[in-house]
């Protein structure tokens, strides 16, 4: 046994027993709900003189520090993070590259998991001992950081390096729904067989798709998820730091499920605004007297309709349908924009890769109605509903 090695000891149990007094005499913390990268005994007995890799951003933190470092100042190895799309801060536009780096803080190198490689290649993590998944997802199929979870576990099992996934609530995880991803449609925003909103946080999620044999050949990472303390899929959840630059708050994540559809078509969303997801709108709409003007900025650099009015919904003080999806602002600016002729989808498949189907489209422009629509996922809903089961840890 080496001195460094009883010092590493020595810290793990300081910081056990610090949790675990902390746990015994505040009576404050009893029902608030802990992330597990705040759990620190849970995962540091697995990580102490271990060489560490971190998946992070700038949501990764612990009381207030990152977890790099949180885990640096505390003895813990980190020999390299990986980033997802929007960057180690998170300041990065959508779909824009991400260049790898050093950590300024820490000197760390960077590695860029958005851009000209999405998948960590086998030099990148050969001189790791395990990697550390810690990054808050919304429960959103299209939102690409489970992307980034599939492609770390995979790269994990081929490598035979073990991955901790330290859960965070999801903020959507009070109901399913949508069209099941079809194979056709599998891209880097809807990679699983899983409808738009699927209920699961991302150490859930993390557990189906190891189990689900979805990795590639079918293979299995060495998996461990950390819980959540105090969380149940009824839970509110407030997210204290935001998970990416267009979705600044709560009305736009609840808004964000049902109005990313709009993103395969020439509607804005409101980037390039100060409400992102919190209000839709094209310079052609003709049903409503509110406007507002798309400019280029940090986190929306060239938005669509940039410098042009566009009229639309102002949703900012409208509360968001935690039941379902709501296609009824996808149906009325379809109706009113193909009414005078005026293009509405990309000529890009991109809507169709967001549903995950060709079906919405289809029916959309055949005028279905939403009861129609909605009873056209509802049987892979149920399946699907069955395969989750299997992978709850809070229900």
């Amino acid at each position: 046994v080496t001195m460094k090695s009883i010092i590493h000891l020595v810290l793990v149990l300081i910081i056990c027993f610090s949790c675990v007094t902390t746990t015994s005499k505040g009576q404050a913390n009893i029902g608030r709900i802990t992330p597990a990268a705040e759990r620190i005994e849970l995962y540091l007995p697995q990580i102490i003189a271990k060489k560490v890799g971190l998946i992070v951003n700038q949501t990764s933190t612990v009381k207030g520090k990152h977890l790099v470092d949180y885990l640096s100042e505390g003895g813990v190895n980190v020999q390299k993070i990986f980033t997802p799309e929007h960057g180690f801060r998170g300041t990065a536009d959508a779909g824009e590259k991400v260049d790898s780096e050093k950590d300024e803080t820490t000197g760390v190198d960077i590695v860029s998991l958005y851009g000209k490689k999405k998948k960590p290649a086998p030099e990148d993590i050969s001189d790791l001992d395990i990697l550390i998944f810690d990054i808050q997802d919304v429960g959103v199929r299209f939102y690409t950081y489970i992307s980034t979870l599939h492609y770390v576990l995979e790269a994990a099992a081929e490598n035979n390096i073990p991955v901790i996934v330290l859960d965070r609530p999801n903020p959507l995880s009070r109901y399913v729904d949508g069209p099941i991803l079809e194979p056709e449609y599998k891209s880097f925003v809807g990679m699983h067989p899983v409808p738009v909103v699927y209920g699961m946080t991302i150490g859930e999620y993390a557990l189906m798709i190891n189990g689900e044999g979805w990795l590639a050949n079918g293979i299995e990472a060495k998996l461990e998820v950390i819980p959540i303390d105090n969380f149940t899929h009824d839970s509110t959840y407030i997210l204290p730091i935001k998970p990416s630059p267009n979705l600044p708050n709560s009305i736009a994540i609840g808004h964000y499920p049902s109005l990313c559809f709009f993103e395969g078509t020439t509607v804005s969303v409101g980037r390039g605004t100060d409400a992102p997801f919190q209000q839709i709108g094209h310079p052609k709409f003709s049903q409503s007297d509110f406007s507002f003007t798309p400019k280029s900025g940090p986190g929306a650099k060239y938005p669509k309709l940039e410098n042009k009015e566009c009229i639309g919904l102002d949703l900012r003080r409208v509360a968001p349908d935690y039941t379902k999806l709501d296609l009824g602002y996808l149906i009325k600016f379809y109706e009113n924009l193909s009414a005078q002729e005026q293009p509405f989808f990309l000529d890009s498949n991109f809507f169709n890769l967001l549903a995950g189907t060709d079906q919405l489209k289809k029916m959309i422009i055949a005028q279905v109605s939403e009861s129609e629509i909605r009873a056209m996922w509802e049987p892979g809903l149920i399946d699907f509903k069955l395969k989750r089961k299997k992978y709850l840890l809070y229900d």
